[in-house]
């Protein structure tokens, strides 16, 4: 049973995070740049057409907080924060190291490490994948 309440306190944060990180590319929400500046950022990391990418960006974070928070397709949901960790790291965090004061990509790796053991140990007990039956 504490395993599962550790899977729940694990998604709720992963799926916070996420929402929150969404919200503030997709509506400007807790002093983001919205989605205009978050389209021009992303314009300017060479992705093209730039609408496109900010709009996968936004959804994959938001998908994936939601569906953390639910505990529903977590293999899904750690897809997706894995791969917009990834483009983060490949694309900004990367190139400046490891730590987080330098701009570098120690949260990123956090995030994708944190996905991974949910995706590998899957949702727990107190998940909607578990209720669904679509849980190990």
């Amino acid at each position: 049973m504490f395993a599962d309440v550790g899977l729940l306190a694990l998604r709720l944060a992963l799926g916070a995070v996420f929402l929150a990180h969404g919200a503030q590319k997709g509506f400007g929400a807790f002093g983001g740049p919205g989605f205009e500046g978050a389209t021009g950022f992303i314009g300017s990391l060479g992705f093209r057409p730039a609408r496109l990418w900010a709009g996968l960006a936004v959804g994959g974070e938001l998908a994936a907080g939601f569906l953390f928070l639910l505990g529903l397709l977590t293999p899904v949901a750690s897809l997706l924060a894995l791969a917009t960790m990834a483009v983060a790291i490949a694309k900004v965090h990367g190139p400046k190291g490891f730590f987080i004061q330098n701009g570098g990509y120690e949260y990123n790796l956090v995030l994708i490490v944190a996905a991974l053991a949910v995706a590998v140990m899957g949702p727990g007990a107190l998940s909607l994948d578990h209720v669904l039956g679509l849980a190990r």
